[in-house]
């Protein structure tokens, strides 16, 4: 089993997350990442306890740990600065740390875990073949290479989706997101990550590594809109005037060319993501809104996971069936809360809002702290089968 070849489509965070795990299993492993250069692009993001209980498995935990900024506490606001709901995780989280860092620092250190050779840029997936023996991947350019196995990790857009399930294209949530990072406000350096919500907006403050703030800024509106250059900063202002320190500083602070916009898309979780010898990982599996911080956490349970369930499998497509089974259950699960919370937040209408602040201000800390724990508890490598 040891030579057996693996490819990738995908060199994302779920990608080099399974390229990572399955080659300290002993497999062969191919990326193709239709970038042509592994820039230090994106954000920052949030690897809550589950996601680095899963890089330790794989040896990658306290690499992580050291690069990030360890999670203290955790806040939800009003924009006149008044804590609704507060958790201090170390007090009553003591099994794993989270950590919270710039998606390049982890790109970065995932990456040193793959040979260069394995590595194939400006390589897009196209689509793929199944073969008696294993599967081909065709490239959009017209070049084509032959494995084992092959893991959809290429988002989620993925061809190989496309292919497999032909279930066209993801959900619009109804509101869209700009991100942004810069240093720490003078002075005040930010401890706790925090999100503040409004009515239809929402602002979040996320402490980073290299002493820095992630942030971001949600709006309810349709999708595909465009911010007319030079008058970003003063339309961001304007959205939340009035709003707690230090959202207006860390925005004005922010290069208006450094300030990424998106649409936030999602996908109902799908009953199958696999055939013969064909499978799917993070985005391309089980696309989710960031609203509860899960999307990058949930690739890296898929790709431990996924791993773990080959490197014990007699047949290779029996294992991935087996992991297609350990992981579905959890994920749609965290699909459909990640989207509900973040349509609760992004409620408009003032009754609904003012209910929706008392029930934040009223939830017992026990029963917070007991619904994160089920959401930061990873359940493990997948069980050896009998």
């Amino acid at each position: 089993m040891s030579q057996t070849r693996i490819l990738i489509a995908g060199a994302g965070i779920g990608g080099l997350s399974a390229a990572a795990a399955l080659r300290r299993s002993g497999f062969a492993v191919t990326l193709f990442e239709r970038a042509p250069e592994m820039l230090a692009v994106g954000a920052g993001l949030s690897l809550q306890p589950n996601a680095v209980a899963a890089l330790r498995t794989i040896g990658l935990a306290e690499p992580v740990i050291a690069a990030g900024h360890r999670s203290g506490r955790v806040q939800i606001r009003q924009p006149n600065g008044k804590v609704m709901t507060e958790m201090d995780v170390g007090a009553f989280w003591r099994e794993e740390a989270g950590v919270t860092l710039h998606r390049a620092t982890l790109q970065r250190l995932l990456a040193a875990q793959v040979s260069p050779a394995d590595l194939i840029l400006g390589a897009e997936a196209a689509g793929f073949e199944e073969l008696p023996h294993g599967v081909r991947l065709r490239l959009a350019d017209g070049r084509h290479f032959e494995g084992d196995l092959l893991i959809g990790a290429d988002g989620i857009r993925s061809a190989v989706r496309r292919q497999l399930l032909s279930d066209g294209d993801p959900l619009y949530a109804g509101y869209y997101c700009w991100r942004g990072i810069c240093a720490q406000p003078a002075g005040a350096p930010l401890s706790a990550l925090s999100e503040t919500w409004g009515r239809g907006q929402r602002v979040g403050l996320v402490p980073i590594d290299g002493d820095r703030i992630y942030w971001f800024a949600v709006l309810n509106g349709p999708p595909g809109g465009r911010d007319q250059p030079g008058q970003l900063h003063a339309r961001l202002l304007d959205l939340f005037a009035g709003w707690h320190p230090p959202i207006a500083e860390v925005i004005a602070a922010t290069p208006e060319t450094a300030i990424l916009r998106g649409d936030i898309f999602y996908r109902r979780p799908s009953p199958t993501w696999g055939h013969g010898r064909v499978t799917l990982l993070g985005d391309a599996a089980h696309p989710m809104t960031p609203d509860l911080g899960q999307g990058a956490c949930q690739a890296i349970e898929d790709a431990v996971v996924l791993a773990a369930c080959l490197e014990d499998a007699e047949d290779p497509a029996a294992g991935l069936r087996r992991y297609e089974s350990l992981r579905q259950p959890r994920t749609a699960d965290i699909v459909e809360k990640a989207a509900r919370m973040g349509g609760i937040a992004q409620w408009q209408n003032p009754l609904l809002c003012g209910l929706r602040d008392f029930l934040n201000r009223s939830v017992p800390q026990r029963q917070l702290e007991r619904q994160v724990s089920q959401l930061w508890r990873f359940p493990g490598p997948a069980p050896r089968p009998r």
